[in-house]
C-alpha cells in the first residue's frame, strides 16, 4: 500500500478529533465514528492539559481548541498532604512553554466541544451512533460494520476509543483486558466555599481512607476530585448506577478523619459526575497491523494521576499523522510510531501507577510513604526525568523518520 488517502477514526472523544485533523493536515481525509449520540459532551469533569499537550495542539493549528484551554485556568503546581493537612511538598506541573505558558486545567467537556466544533470547521464529518462492530482488512483497505448495519471503506482505520477499545481487540483478539487499578473516581464544581488554597494551586490530600484533590478556579469555584480505593472491580456500570445520594453517605464515613475541605466541597456540589472505576493500558504486545492501528488511550491508558492521558493522546496524533506524511507503506509508519511512542508512554504510565499504590496504604505503608515522600519531591523536583516528561516535542515541520526521544534546547 502506498500512501493511504482515506482513513476511518474510530472514536469522538479527544483523541478522535485531533487525529482527524492532523491526518487532514497531512493530505489524509479521515471520517471520525463515534458510538455516543450527537449532543453527548464526552463526560468526565476536569482535566489537566500539560505544556507538552498544548505543544502538540498549536502543531495542528487547532486554534479553537487552544481557546478552549485558555479558557481554564493555569495550574503550574501541587502540594501534597497528609489527612493531618501536614505539608509534605510541592511538586510542578512541568514549568512553561516559551511565551510563558503553563498547565491549564479545563473542563473536560470545554476540549471536547472544542476539538469537535474545530474537526467540523475544517470539513471533516463526524457521525455519531456509530458504534464499531467489526472490520476487515482486505487488500484494497479496511471495511468498518456498526452496530447499526451500515458499513465504511477506506485505506486505513485508526482506533481512538478509549480504553474499552473494540479496534484493539479486533487487532488482537488475544489483548488483556485494561487493568483496573483498584481506585474509583468522580469529581464536580463547588460554589460559596473558601478553601485554603490559592487560585491555580492544586492542593491533594492523602487521606486516611481515600485520596482527595481541589483546586480553586478563578472566579470562585472550586474544582475537585475524588479517588477511592476499592479492592475488587465493580462490573461495568455498577459504580455509575449508585446514585450521588448514597455516595454522599460513603464520603462522609471516608473522608471524616481528614483535614481540608473535602465534605465541604462535596456538600456544596449540587451533582457530581458518576462514579467510576480507573482502567489503564500498562502493555500492549500490538498496536496495528497492516492497516489499523490504536492510538491514545486505545494503546496506552496512564491513570489520571499522571496528568498526561489527554496530553499523550495529542502528541500520538501529530506524530501518527507525521509518520504516514513521511514513511511509506503505511505497516512501516505504523511500526515507526509504535517504535517512538511505546517507551515514553510506558515509562509515564509506570510513574502514575506507584503514585497511585500511595493513595491509601495501610498504617505502616501511610508512615513510610509520609517519612519518603518529601525526600523524593526535593529530589526529583529538577530532574531531568521529570523534564523529559513535559518538554518532550513533536514537531510538524520535522521528518518523521527523524522523530527522537529529545529534549529541546
Amino acid at each position: 500500500m502506498n500512501r493511504p488517502r482515506t482513513a476511518i477514526v474510530i472514536g469522538g472523544g479527544i483523541a478522535g478529533p485531533a487525529t482527524a485533523m492532523a491526518l487532514a493536515k497531512a493530505g489524509i481525509e479521515a471520517t471520525v465514528y463515534e458510538a455516543r449520540p450527537d449532543g453527548a459532551d464526552g463526560g468526565g469533569v476536569m482535566l489537566t492539559l500539560a505544556v507538552n499537550g498544548i505543544d502538540a495542539l498549536r502543531a495542528i493549528d487547532a486554534s479553537s481548541a487552544a481557546a478552549a484551554v485558555a479558557a481554564g485556568f493555569p495550574t503550574p503546581q501541587i502540594t501534597l498532604r497528609t489527612h493531618t493537612g501536614k505539608r509534605l511538598g510541592v511538586t510542578s506541573t512541568g514549568g512553561t512553554l516559551a511565551d510563558g505558558t503553563a498547565a491549564r486545567t479545563i473542563r473536560r467537556a470545554d476540549l471536547y466541544r472544542a476539538l469537535h466544533s474545530q474537526a467540523v470547521a475544517r470539513g471533516i464529518t463526524v457521525r455519531h451512533g456509530k458504534r464499531l462492530a467489526s472490520a476487515q482488512v482486505h487488500s484494497g483497505g479496511v471495511r468498518a460494520t456498526f452496530a447499526d448495519g451500515t458499513d465504511a471503506e477506506a485505506d486505513i482505520l485508526v482506533g481512538c476509543d478509549g480504553v474499552h477499545s473494540t479496534v484493539r481487540r479486533l487487532i488482537d483478539p488475544a489483548a488483556p483486558a485494561p487493568s483496573y487499578t483498584g481506585l474509583l473516581n468522580t469529581g464536580g464544581y463547588a460554589s460559596g466555599v473558601t478553601v485554603p488554597a490559592a487560585p491555580g494551586s492544586y492542593e491533594m490530600i492523602f487521606g486516611k481512607r481515600a485520596f482527595f484533590g481541589y483546586a480553586a478556579a478563578p472566579g470562585g469555584q472550586v474544582w475537585w476530585f475524588a479517588n477511592l480505593p476499592q479492592r475488587s472491580e465493580p462490573a461495568r456500570g455498577e459504580a455509575e448506577a449508585i446514585s450521588n445520594a448514597q455516595w454522599r453517605q460513603r464520603f462522609a464515613e471516608i473522608y471524616a478523619a481528614d483535614a481540608g475541605p473535602a465534605l465541604e466541597l462535596i456538600a456544596a456540589t449540587a451533582s457530581f459526575a458518576p462514579m467510576t472505576p480507573i482502567h489503564t493500558i500498562p502493555h500492549l504486545k500490538r498496536w496495528h497491523t497492516g492497516r489499523m492501528i490504536v492510538v491514545g488511550d486505545a494503546a496506552h491508558a496512564p491513570s489520571p494521576t499522571s496528568g498526561q492521558g489527554a496530553s499523550l493522546s495529542l502528541e500520538d496524533a501529530v506524530l501518527l499523522a507525521t509518520s504516514l506524511r513521511d514513511i511509506q507503506p503505511a505497516a512501516a509508519a505504523f511500526a515507526h510510531f509504535e517504535a517512538v511512542r511505546r517507551p515514553r508512554v510506558e515509562k509515564i504510565i509506570k510513574a502514575a501507577a506507584r503514585i497511585n499504590n500511595n493513595k491509601a496504604p495501610g498504617p505502616a505503608g501511610r508512615l513510610v510513604r509520609d517519612l519518603v515522600l518529601p525526600v523524593i519531591l526535593r529530589a526529583t523536583a529538577n530532574a531531568k526525568s521529570a523534564r523529559e516528561v513535559y518538554e518532550y516535542h513533536v514537531g510538524w515541520n520535522e521528518p518523521a523518520d527523524r522523530t527522537q526521544e529529545v529534549t529541546p534546547p
